[in-house]
Formats: structure tokens, C-alpha cells, sequence
């Protein structure tokens, strides 16, 4: 039979890792078949427990507070937060699974560091146990994400090195002759997904190895998993809405002063113009919450005055006019239900809190 396979396996437990332990010797004395060609991929909570990173107590919002270099959204205690690496993820990587109770993981302080060291060991363990003098092996670090828009979470790529991380199909054509302009596969990402289906969260085999691939390998480290951070001017959803809203609010002269999430569920104060008066109060995180479930707004400024200006989303706008109207009645019931008003036509939209 013609194609192509690959092989996908995890050794049962490598045992306990404590912090200083020598991670490239523990993943070589598990893989003991470990070949050239081979490419390992491994979690980084073991990762994080040989290099430190186990903090104790169980103020798990303090750690994550003190992992997050920018909040992108919040409802609750839940946390969408971006890392010192770059990666936007929930409570910013810190975990309570798989540790000893009273303890939290962190990322690794580099995770793309760490997978060159464990690379750097076990090409050395691989090849005098072989005899290759330069054997080439990848290895790829991963971490459990949500994904917008998607239930469930998957592993991704927090640290690789040796392995190609994103591929580029840009100007090849598909068999109907379609000319491919972006289409780059997240190859480490898809390498971490693989691994996790054999890995799995419980059953104590925190690294897979993955043979049948060795057109991915490089010989040198490469630019790891940081290659596959979009941010900056790259990032469409830099901010959630809520997040977005108050934003707005403060580059407006609101004053509010800080995130949201510190008024979760409440209503801000209103705060004071240059000029001294002040500025009707406006539940932000409620607001958001609203306009969020009519589907229908892409974004929402706030003015001084203490109204939301609505700018709509472009499918809200090419709908028919009846078909739009009768959208924007429904979501006028909805916000007067919660004590907003809606005015303006569909180009010129404002919520404002009703009187009284």
C-alpha cells in the first residue's frame, strides 16, 4: 500500500521529576529506542518541575496576576492573559494539575530555551549510545490551550528546537492549479496535537516521541515556537470586548482607571472631565456582555459624554434594511432590558444609559 505513516508513541511513567534534575537524562533513560531521526515532544510541566518552576500556596490568582504582562479579557475569576513569551492563554499557563496539592506550575521562563537543552542532551545520550556522531532529533515543548471560537483545548508548541515549526505553502498551487498565497501550517502545533493523543492528562506520560518524519528536522536549533506568536499589528483581537470597552473609555477621558474585572459585575464610578462635571455612570462589563451576545457590533467607543458609539459589524451591515431593522429591534429590547438606550441610525448607533 502507497502513502505515507507515521509512528506516534509514549513510554509509560518516566517517574516524579523534582527541581535540578537532569531532564535529558530522565527522557533518554525512558527512550531507550530513541533513534536519529526521532523527534520528542514533551510537557512542559515536567519541564517547568526540573527547571523550578513550582511556586508554593494556592492563591492561584496572585501567580497568575504575577505571570501576565497583559490581560486581554476577563469574566470572573477566568483570565485570557498574555505571557512574557507571548502566548495568550488561559490564567497565563499557571496550573494546579499534575502537582503535589498546595503547589502551582508556570511556564518555563523560556520555553524555547529549555527545548534547545533537552535537545543538546539527548543528541549526546542518542549518539553515543548509536554511534552517530550528529544525530538529528527535534524536540518540541507543549502546553494545553483553549481555542477561540472552539470547545475543548488541544496541546500547542511552547518551546522547539531542531524541528521546523511552520511551514510555507505560499505561491505553490493545489492539484486543481489554485495558486496557495498563505497557507502556513502551524507544523509544530500539529506535532504537539499528535503527541497529546498518546500522551493524554492522566495517565502519567508526560513525553511522546514521533518517528516517520525526519523531513521536518534541522540541523540547527532554529527560531523555536516563538515563530509562532502573532502580536502587535499582526494580533485582530488584541482585546476582549469588555476589555475593549473600557479601554475606550479611559483614551476617551473617562477616567475610570482600570480593567474591568475590578468592577466585575458592578457599575464604575463616574469620574471627572477636565472641566470638572461629572460623567454619567455607564456598566461597562455589562455592556459588553450585551452587545457580545446580539452578534451584531464589531467594536464600541466611549465618549465623554458617557455614551457608547457602535460601530457595527460588516455582516450586520450588508444585511437588507428590513433584515437589519428588524436586528436592531431586538437588540434595542434587549438594552433598554438592562437599563441602556439605543439611538441613531444603523451608521450613527449610541448606547446610552437610560434615565433613572
Amino acid at each position: 500500500m502507497s502513502g505515507r505513516a507515521l509512528t506516534v508513541f509514549a513510554p509509560d511513567g518516566i517517574g516524579e521529576v523534582r527541581a535540578g534534575d537532569d531532564l535529558s537524562a530522565v527522557l533518554a533513560a525512558a527512550l531507550p529506542d530513541l533513534a536519529d531521526g526521532d523527534i520528542v515532544v514533551v510537557s512542559s510541566k515536567v519541564v517547568s518541575k526540573a527547571e523550578g518552576r513550582v511556586v508554593p500556596g494556592t492563591d492561584r490568582l496572585a501567580a497568575i496576576a504575577a505571570e501576565t504582562v497583559r490581560e486581554v479579557a476577563r469574566r470572573g475569576n477566568s483570565v485570557i492573559a498574555e505571557t512574557r513569551h507571548g502566548f495568550v492563554m488561559a490564567a497565563a499557563g499557571v496550573d494546579a494539575s499534575n502537582v503535589e496539592q498546595g503547589s502551582l506550575v508556570l511556564l518555563p521562563l523560556d520555553s524555547d530555551a529549555s527545548a534547545r537543552r533537552i535537545r543538546s542532551g539527548l543528541r549526546v545520550q542518542v549518539g553515543a549510545r548509536t554511534g552517530v556522531a550528529q544525530p538529528r532529533l527535534g524536540v518540541v515543548v507543549t502546553d494545553t490551550f483553549g481555542r477561540p471560537w472552539r470547545h475543548g483545548q488541544t496541546d500547542q508548541a511552547v518551546g522547539a528546537a531542531g524541528v521546523t515549526v511552520l511551514g510555507s505553502l505560499a505561491g505553490s498551487t493545489d492539484r486543481y492549479g489554485n495558486p496557495l498565497a498563505v497557507t502556513a501550517p502551524a507544523l509544530a502545533d500539529e506535532l504537539a496535537a499528535a503527541a497529546d493523543l498518546v500522551k493524554t492528562k492522566l495517565a502519567g506520560r508526560p513525553v511522546a516521541v514521533i518517528r516517520g518524519l525526519p523531513d521536518l528536522l534541522t540541523d540547527e536549533d532554529g527560531p523555536g515556537a516563538a515563530a509562532l506568536v502573532r502580536l502587535g499589528p499582526m494580533d485582530m483581537f488584541r482585546l476582549g470586548n469588555r476589555e475593549a470597552v473600557a479601554e475606550a473609555w479611559q483614551l476617551a477621558g473617562g477616567g475610570c482607571g482600570s480593567a474591568p474585572a475590578e468592577h466585575a459585575g458592578g457599575r464604575p464610578s463616574g469620574a471627572a472631565e477636565p472641566g470638572g462635571e461629572d460623567l454619567p455612570g455607564i456598566d461597562l462589563p455589562l455592556l459588553a456582555d450585551l452587545l457580545d451576545a446580539t452578534g451584531l457590533v464589531e467594536s464600541a467607543t466611549v465618549d465623554p459624554d458617557g455614551s457608547a458609539v457602535l460601530e457595527l459589524r460588516a455582516e450586520a451591515r450588508e444585511l437588507a434594511d428590513l433584515e437589519l431593522g428588524r436586528a436592531l429591534g431586538r437588540m434595542a429590547v434587549l438594552l433598554a432590558g438592562h437599563g441602556f438606550g439605543l439611538i441613531g441610525p444603523p451608521g450613527q448607533l449610541r448606547v446610552s444609559p437610560l434615565p433613572g
